[in-house]
């Protein structure tokens, strides 16, 4: 059996290496570096795929986030909800602009943002609301449209776990996920479902005037070389990660079915355990393209198991050990434990497995049987 990876990024790279070398290979005879023609290509060969009017690549997920709250306008004190659950960078970039984080709790059972808990935490300084497509599954984007709708919110996708993943709205109309709300952000970090060999991210809206608004402070707020029209950052895709995103950018349904066909067979294997609870997931659905494959363990040590499964050479993960409430940075009155049960629960509950498109069968029994070897000690 080859080592077991949590990501494995040498094996992919090997099946696509003629094309990703090719790729590097043109930027460097071109010079064209920074904001070249594989950047243009790439930015429509992903608008064509998600079927979204604008999409502006950045240099990296976080950024995208931040632009994607600057570009709508946002004002310090302005308050924008999400969820607690989830890694730090959602909240991050609302605290740098001086806006204020809105932390609330997630669903048990997809851990992602909790409707009921959303519309409990409006007021009237709420000005969007941040849903996370967390471990790569849909979060009910109907429902927090409606409450958009109704409240004149806006909507930002946090879509850096997510890409690719398909919504199916209740009208039966299927998009992808990042293209519902106003705006949306996704990383292009080198373990996610795309991703590049370096940092890289991209902003997706089809709202004309916000797409302009983007493209300014993406590139320190010019429009014209030298004039400064907004207030901007440097935050842009550089040619290479554009070459090797271009080249990966074909095979990610590939990619997220493989991970969705390794999920089905974790399910599987560990179908029946009383001390494990597995992702749900129906193996036809595209709503959910794995981007972590995370347990839920009960009644049983997690953090024993976590050690386990290291001394075995399977590495693995807890996403996330620390609510976001609880996190030094973010710690607020405002927030009662009460808020947060599902949270508090997830925290000591959760374990990421290795999860990627190059697993294979030997492997994933071998996880699978050290889980139960644990377990039933």
């Amino acid at each position: 059996m080859k080592k077991i990876q949590m990501v494995d990024l040498k094996s992919q790279y090997e099946k696509i290496k003629s094309t990703v070398d090719a790729s590097i290979q043109e930027v460097l005879d071109t010079n064209t570096y920074i904001n070249g023609p594989l950047v243009h290509q790439f930015q429509k060969n992903l608008e064509d795929y998600l079927g979204v009017k604008h999409v502006i690549p950045c240099a990296n997920g976080t950024d995208a986030l931040q632009i994607a709250m600057m570009g709508l306008d946002l004002k310090p004190g302005d308050e924008v909800i999400t969820a607690d659950f989830t890694f730090a960078a959602t909240v991050e970039v609302i605290a740098l602009l001086q806006l204020t984080p809105v932390l609330v709790d997630v669903d048990l059972h997809n851990m992602n943002i909790d409707i009921d808990a959303v519309k409990k935490a409006i007021t009237p300084k709420t000005k969007a609301i941040v849903p996370v497509h967390l471990f790569g599954r849909a979060a009910n984007m109907d429902a927090i449209m409606e409450i958009a709708k109704e409240h004149n919110l806006y909507v930002i996708e946090d879509n850096a776990q997510a890409i690719g993943a398909d919504y199916i709205s209740k009208s039966g109309s299927k998009v992808k996920v990042g293209t519902i709300g106003h705006v949306a952000a996704t990383s292009f970090f080198p373990s996610k479902n795309l991703g590049c060999y370096g940092d890289g991210g991209a902003i997706f809206t089809n709202d004309d005037k916000l797409a302009h608004i983007i493209r300014g402070i993406v590139n320190h707020g010019m429009y014209e070389r030298y004039h400064h029209d907004v207030v901007g950052v440097n935050s842009r895709l550089d040619s290479i990660q554009a070459g090797v995103l271009n080249a990966k950018l074909p095979l990610l349904d590939e990619y997220n079915q493989a991970r969705r066909l390794a999920a089905t067979k974790y399910n599987a294997a560990f179908s029946g355990h009383k001390n494990i609870i597995t992702p749900e997931f129906d193996g036809n659905e595209n709503d959910h393209v794995f981007h972590q494959y995370v347990l839920r363990i009960i009644d049983a040590d997690r953090n024993a198991l976590m050690q386990h499964l290291l001394d075995k050479g399977i590495p693995c993960a807890i996403y996330y050990p620390i609510p976001l409430h609880s996190q030094k940075a973010y710690l607020d009155p405002r927030y009662k434990e009460e808020q947060f049960p599902v949270t508090n629960q997830l925290v000591k509950e959760v374990i990421a497995l290795p999860m990627h498109t190059e697993l294979d069968d030997e492997q994933i029994k071998f996880i699978a049987n050290s889980v139960w070897e644990f377990l039933n000690k």
